[in-house]
């Protein structure tokens, strides 16, 4: 089946990431992943078939399990009025229901290994979001203790870094923190089932929102290869970069390739689309322990 890179619903505007489409329908939304894919800022013209079932169904797994509050109401689109003419058999096993809230500007990042930026601005500082760490950590080392790292959440371009402080400034101290809590306490249960399963979470970041309560849940997509890294165990060596669960094999592609990231990006192999597809399906069947189903 070819990926699918657009979604539409008859009457109904939605609300386009590079991922996600999202429609309204008033106290509810419906959030349809579809089967784009996005590396250094763009999103790619190549999409990997079913990638949006994927990561749907990695996301109700852990919405099912994890131990916090959250905004998914169900996966079933026919809950919804969809208006006559909506092509339900498209949007099936790729949309979540959710309860609406008021989105809070912040990425929640949680470390537990030096990686990715937080390894490059350790090279440069010795620092991680402006928090000092001990001398002399490899890449991909353990932390200490799993760090909370927050960046701005930028509707284009890259998210910058932000120090808690900054979170306090904007979001007041209670808020933030909550929000330094709930990040890390769902880090630290997801880290160990995953390492039980034989897969290291290094990395991931939350979102939350606010319901017309006052109650601040976890809203949007979590812990998925598109929102986390994750690294096989068993190949797991400090002082290197790692094999990782995500779009990695593709951003690795696109740098041997004369593609100057600053205009259109060229088309996938299908190669590289088939293997990543494997990569998206590995990570969800390991952590699941379930076998995908288109």
């Amino acid at each position: 089946m070819p990926a699918v890179l657009e979604t539409s619903i008859p009457s109904l505007t939605k609300r386009e990431g590079k991922v996600r489409d999202v429609y309204d329908f008033g106290d509810s939304l419906l959030i349809v992943a579809t089967d784009r894919i996005s590396a250094f800022d763009w999103i790619l013209p190549s999409g990997i078939p079913d990638k949006g079932k994927i990561l749907t169904q990695l996301s109700l797994f852990w919405f099912n399990r994890i131990n916090s509050r959250h905004h998914l109401i169900s996966t079933d689109p026919t809950e919804l009025p969809l208006p006559a003419g909506t092509d339900v058999k498209l949007l099936s096993g790729r949309s979540m229901v959710v309860k609406k809230t008021k989105v809070l500007p912040v990425e929640c990042v949680v470390r537990g290994y030096l990686a990715g930026s937080g390894w490059k601005d350790y090279q440069e500082t010795g620092l991680v979001s402006g928090i000092q760490l001990p001398p002399g950590l490899q890449e991909s080392e353990q932390l200490p203790e799993p760090l909370f790292t927050p960046s701005t959440k930028a509707e284009e371009g890259h998210d910058m870094p932000i120090s808690f402080e900054d979170v306090c400034d904007q979001l007041g101290e209670e808020t933030a923190t909550l929000l330094k809590r709930k990040s890390l306490e769902i880090y630290n249960e997801a880290a160990t089932y995953a390492r039980d399963k034989g897969i290291i979470l290094a990395d991931t970041k939350f979102e939350f929102g606010v319901l017309d309560s006052g109650e601040i849940i976890l809203i949007d997509e979590v812990l998925t290869p598109d929102s986390s890294r994750f690294w096989p165990a068993d190949d797991y060596e400090i002082g290197r970069s790692q094999i990782s669960f995500d779009k990695q094999y593709v951003r690795e592609w696109l740098m041997g390739t004369s593609w100057d990231r600053n205009s259109p990006p060229p088309e996938l192999p299908d190669e590289v689309i088939k293997n990543t597809r494997a990569k998206y399906i590995e990570a969800y069947e390991t952590l699941s322990g379930q076998k995908f189903s288109v």
